[in-house]
């Protein structure tokens, strides 16, 4: 009897156990459902050290362990190794073999994550509900430009055929992935169904709010809605704080602070939210609270968080401390995760870097590093413009056409004035030859400008400044024919033209009457040109050889000019040199 009585004891014990572990692994999931990565990891680190090769345990480990540093390359090697671990002890755990799957897609080896994927779902015969939403979370994600969302929405299709589903989580990863595809109808849809299983499922309310918002603020109202009927719904649910936060923080700081204030108090002690705090000083104006700051922040961490010193970096930077401004960046750089710096801090560190003599080159790199990272080819532009200009100003001329020359070479269609200011400054810095390249680009885009022409040929006569070759010849004739259609426009580039074939056939092929008939071409664009009048006389008193007359305004089309190389003086400009 006292047996029997031992046994449903210590049946009664192993199911006590059972549904403590559960509980505790629910409890760490709900924490990865409202992003506090770090009470996550702690519930499941605790898991995983009582039941090491627990592969629910271990996966989520895992993931908590990645999501909570921002995915970067420490954490991906930390989870990595605890993946491996557990798999040498469970082989044929197709959990296990999805994380590691998770991993290898993370870091660029897709065949090889794909490989794994299949096997995982292979042993478990498409019908373990974790494994299709391991497999369907991963090539989801937003942040990971190696997911494939369309095989997530195809394994996410076949864990919501399963029977008794009830997961509102998978309609979330289904969504994100119509998210990623740019399908916004079909993610709305997805989270929809997510609230039809859990109607106070907060975070499918703050996705479908989220595709509002990305439409921009015109759909302000909807989004607001969708918003707040999240925290309605779970007061508690952080990351809808820290959204709108991020939200108002270039536009509304004060409402941004309150949001800040209602985030930090629903999310887990984390040394980011010491920078957050500090970023709202900087947001505020209070650049050197925002500095003293981050260095209590800094000098109370053992691992400070690296964006600390980026915030130090651009609060000294508004101060007009470019030394100390460099110094943090430096850190910053030094310090922080690729992932964790973004291209409007490449650029501003750059733009420290050149207020500080000798470091043109390296803000360079940095301003390059910029414009890879960036996806905005606006953005790209500006960063390139930016520092074209900073060359020009300094009159290094040919740096400064290099700057330009990038813009019109990121961009498709270059407007005129980015292909004037490249072809411009090669033309002063004396490199006629890429001067007359880049005008050749201009007058294939825009054939009925005379500027380019006209540019064309002033390189031209830089190389063959005696005029014995008539090299910039075929570009002024071109100049005169296209310029006609409009002689008050083109009037600058029309009586350059016409001077100068009024000197080469003076000087060159000293036919009188030809020259006195480019005098009197000037002349009839404006009668008041005293240089005109001048040079008529002259000419005329002068002891030519009379040749063939040749036509006052030719119209003979150019052949293509050889290249060859330049220098000179701005040409008066009717063309768009300054609009955009």
């Amino acid at each position: 009897m006292s047996s029997i009585k031992f046994g449903l004891l210590a049946l009664f014990a192993l199911l006590l156990s059972s549904t403590m572990k559960a509980q505790t692994l629910d409890e760490g999931k709900k924490f990865m459902y409202y992003e506090r990565y770090q009470s996550a990891k702690n519930v499941f680190q605790k898991l995983v050290e009582v039941a090491p090769v627990n592969p629910e345990a271990v996966y989520w480990l895992g993931i908590s362990i990645m999501a909570g540093a921002d995915y970067s390359t420490k954490s991906l090697a930390e989870a990595k190794e605890i993946y491996r671990k557990a798999l040498e002890a469970n082989s044929n755990s197709a959990l296990l073999i999805a994380a590691m799957g998770n991993i290898e897609l993370r870091e660029g080896k897709t065949q090889d994550a794909r490989n794994r994927f299949e096997t995982a779902l292979s042993l478990s015969q498409n019908k373990d509900l974790l494994v299709l939403t391991a497999v369907g979370m991963a090539n989801s994600d937003f942040d990971n430009k190696y997911a494939d969302p369309a095989y997530a929405i195809e394994k996410l299709k076949i864990a919501t055929n399963l029977k008794k589903f009830k997961e509102p989580s998978v309609f979330i990863y289904m969504g994100d992935a119509y998210k990623k595809m740019l399908d916004g109808g079909n993610a709305q849809i997805s989270y929809q169904s997510a609230l039809n299983i859990d109607p106070k499922y907060a975070r499918a309310i703050y996705r479908i709010g989220k595709i509002y918002q990305t439409q921009g603020a015109g759909q302000e109202e909807i989004y607001m809605k969708y918003f707040n009927e999240a925290i309605e719904k779970d007061p508690v649910y952080a990351p809808v704080y820290k959204n709108l936060s991020d939200l108002y923080y270039n536009i509304e700081v004060t409402k941004s602070a309150v949001y800040l204030d209602k985030y930090l108090a629903n999310t887990d002690d984390d040394p980011k939210n010491c920078y957050y705090r500090a970023s709202m000083k900087y947001a505020q104006g209070l650049f050197k609270d925002a500095i003293t700051m981050a260095d209590q922040c800094i000098a109370g961490a053992t691992s400070p968080y690296p964006k600390l010193f980026g915030i130090q970096g651009y609060a000294f930077n508004r101060l007009g401390d470019s030394v100390n401004a460099r110094k943090a960046f430096e850190n910053y750089i030094a310090k922080a995760e690729q992932s964790q710096i973004g291209s409007g801090d490449y650029a501003t560190y750059a733009n420290v870097l050149f207020k500080l003599p000798g470091n043109d080159s390296l803000a360079g790199i940095y301003i390059d590093k910029a414009v890879e990272l960036d996806t905005l080819e606006s953005s790209k532009v500006s960063y390139l413009k930016t520092t074209a200009l900073y060359f020009e100003n300094q009159k290094k001329y040919k740096t400064a056409a290099d700057w330009y020359a990038k813009i019109t070479t990121l961009k498709k269609d270059p407007t005129k004035t980015e292909l004037y200011y490249a072809g411009y400054n090669y033309f002063r810095s004396g490199n006629y030859t890429t001067s007359i390249e880049v005008f050749n680009r201009y007058s294939k885009r825009f054939p009925d400008d005379v500027f380019s022409y006209y540019m064309i040929g002033k390189s031209y006569w830089a190389i063959d400044t005696t005029m014995e070759q008539g090299l910039a010849n075929p570009a002024f004739q071109k100049v005169i024919e296209v310029g006609q259609v409009d002689k008050v426009k083109n009037k600058n580039q029309l009586i350059g033209s016409y001077k100068y074939f009024v000197a080469y056939f003076a000087n060159i092929k000293k036919d009188k009457v030809a020259a006195m008939a480019y005098c009197d071409s000037v002349l009839v664009v404006d009668p008041a040109d005293a240089e005109a009048a001048s040079n008529k006389a002259v000419i005329e008193k002068m002891n030519m050889n009379p040749t063939p007359a040749a036509p006052a305004a030719p119209a003979s089309k150019p052949t293509k000019p050889a290249a060859t190389k330049p220098t000179g003086d701005k040409p008066k400009q009717t063309s768009p040199a300054a609009k955009q």
